[in-house]
């Protein structure tokens, strides 16, 4: 479970996240539904210990990001907007090197990059240096990253980018494999045909604020409208809180 309390950030005179609040519960995949600069990375950078926050709490099942850095840490895996991958390491080098700096020995971390490696379909890379990599091998290399260690909690900051419609539909398909055994999803987006086909709950921000949040159907009704592109246009508009 993932929660921000008021989260508020400025950076300098710019107030990129002002009094965000929602909690993305185990089970579910929560999407952060956003215009571009609404303040979706930023938030979950606060959540995941990379920014500190002027006001306000993130919680990571319980643990204070802030106070309890290390326990967060443990708890969540990250991909961030960046792959980051180490370009003259293997697939399999940069998911079992990942599995060491999370305290795992070295023949768990290569257990497990073996088992992601399958998971996820990267048999015909692994072997290979990760400098070459077409855009989802990296995508796919750096999530199997992320969840080396076995996390509850999941955060993926606009993982779809740059992906073609084959990559997209697998990962679609592992995250709801991974929601569907307990794991807590949260994304950012500003795709409306991505949040509608893989939310259960949707947070939408709109200049650096919370206007508003709950199931996708549950917006589309507050909104009075049939799809949820329309419901987000009139949603960010008003900017009245709807929460």
């Amino acid at each position: 479970m993932m929660e921000a309390r008021g989260l508020s950030k400025s950076f300098g005179k710019v107030q990129a996240v002002r009094e965000v609040s929602f909690l993305a519960r185990d089970g579910r995949i929560t999407g952060l539904l956003g215009p571009n600069g609404a303040g979706k990375s930023t938030t979950l950078r606060m959540l995941c210990t990379v920014l500190h926050p002027d006001s306000g709490e993130a919680l990571i099942d319980g643990h204070v990001v802030e106070r309890e850095p290390i326990a967060a840490r443990r708890l969540i895996g990250v991909l961030s907007h960046a792959s980051g991958l180490y370009p003259h390491l293997t697939g399999a080098e940069n998911i079992a090197y990942f599995g060491e700096l999370h305290g795992l020995s070295r023949a768990e971390s290569r257990r497990r990059a073996d088992e992601l490696v399958a998971l996820l379909d990267l048999a015909d890379c692994a072997s290979r240096r990760a400098k070459g990599y077409s855009q989802g091998q990296r995508l796919k290399t750096a999530l199997a990253r992320a969840l080396v260690h076995a996390p509850r909690n999941l955060v993926l900051d606009e993982p779809t980018n740059g992906l073609d419609v084959m990559a997209v539909r697998g990962l679609r398909s592992l995250l709801d494999k991974l929601r569907d055994a307990g794991q807590c999803i949260l994304f950012s987006s500003h795709v409306m045909q991505e949040v509608a086909m893989l939310c259960d709950d949707v947070v939408v921000i709109a200049h650096g604020t919370v206007v508003a949040q709950g199931t996708p159907d549950g917006l589309r009704e507050r909104a009075g409208e049939p799809g949820l592109e329309d419901a987000f246009v009139k949603l960010i508009g008003s900017g009245e809180g709807l929460g």
